[in-house]
């Protein structure tokens, strides 16, 4: 049975797509810790980080060293997390968490379920910004 991850990235279930190539998939948290989170999905399904192939693990952090810098042009936070959890989905994926005053990672702060207006606006705002780079 296919991912929730692969089943996005083959549109099977709708996203909020920053960008994608041939390794990597990269789309805008749903539920994130602070808006504009965003996770990196390589298009192989395997569940741990320590079993992808080389290529798309490296695709990944290329990508994030990409995208940081225009998730963090594109909402106000001090810089840009990465975190690697492999719990919630059996697919290998990277999060970038804008990080605004260090307690994004403890676990105590999520933000209210963004609308879809709020996820457009700031897809909007990355995607402008990652043209720059």
């Amino acid at each position: 049975m296919s991912s929730i991850f692969t089943k996005i990235i083959n549109g099977q279930i709708p996203s909020y797509k920053i960008f994608e190539n041939e390794l990597v998939f990269v789309f805008l948290d749903i539920n994130p810790i602070r808006l504009g989170h965003t996770l990196i999905v390589p298009k192989v399904e395997i569940d741990y980080f320590v079993d992808v192939p080389e290529n798309y693990y490296q695709a990944v952090f290329e990508t994030a060293k990409t995208l940081a810098p225009a998730i963090q042009k594109s909402v106000e936070c001090q810089r840009v997390g990465i975190m690697v959890l492999g719990i919630d989905v059996p697919h290998f994926h990277l999060h970038l968490v804008p990080i605004v005053d260090g307690k994004e990672f403890s676990g105590g702060q999520k933000i209210e379920k963004p609308s879809s207006e709020e996820l457009q606006i700031i897809l909007d705002k990355i995607s402008g910004n990652l043209k720059t780079y």
